[in-house]
């Protein structure tokens, strides 16, 4: 039997706290499970993770030093980033705002642009974060030994993280499906979408003035 990769397994600890940490991918499931349902919970999952995946090959590939040692270009992509989640937070205080009778309304069954459309909320949401890419870049070497071929060792590193996030996003987006009675409560329904879309507009603060 092959023995455990010991750096392996340490990379997936410190991949696992992170992974659970709340922060915008979580806020933005929230988000999309509150306004469309559990489907949309599974997409936007997915377009995070791919986000993430993203991020990973192109620090691998040694892209993202670019953005790291560029102000103007990491500053630009943060402004973005902070401004999109802005957006998002701001549509979601407007649905908290809605009446009754409106949030009562049965959401129409999904189709494929909608699918897309929650998808690229997700993607989005983590190619904008240029925290993302340095969080990769500053990591992953730590967890390559001297020998090992650089590119397959971060794209295998890479994988476990964006795996795990999947498996945490899926997860918390069945719990929050769970809860699907509950949410029925126009009162509840409204305040959670308050609370998203508020935290949404604080994670846009706090992109908006983190330093590199």
């Amino acid at each position: 039997m092959t023995p455990l990769d010991p750096q392996l397994v340490a990379f997936a600890l410190v991949a696992a706290v992170v992974t659970v940490v709340p922060g915008a991918d979580m806020a933005l499931v929230a988000r999309s499970v509150l306004a469309r349902g559990r489907w949309a919970g599974y997409v936007t999952s997915l377009g995070c993770c791919s986000g993430l995946w993203v991020h990973a090959v192109a620090s691998a590939l040694g892209l993202s030093a670019i953005l790291m040692t560029s102000a103007a270009l990491f500053s630009a992509v943060k402004l973005a980033g902070a401004l999109y989640l802005v957006g998002l937070g701001l549509l979601s205080l407007r649905r908290a705002l809605r009446s009754k009778s409106e949030t009562t309304v049965a959401a129409p069954a999904p189709t494929a642009r909608d699918a897309r459309q929650v998808f690229l909320q997700g993607l989005l949401s983590n190619l904008l974060n240029p925290k993302v890419a340095i969080f990769y870049l500053t990591l992953l070497p730590q967890f390559i030994r001297p020998g090992d071929a650089v590119l397959p060792r971060s794209l295998l590193l890479a994988a476990v993280h964006v795996v795990m996030g999947l498996a945490w996003l899926f997860l918390y987006t069945y719990g929050l499906g769970r809860l699907g009675q509950a949410l029925g409560r126009p009162g509840l329904r409204r305040t959670l979408e308050g609370l998203t879309g508020a935290a949404l507009l604080g994670l846009a603060g706090r992109l908006a003035w983190e330093r590199r």
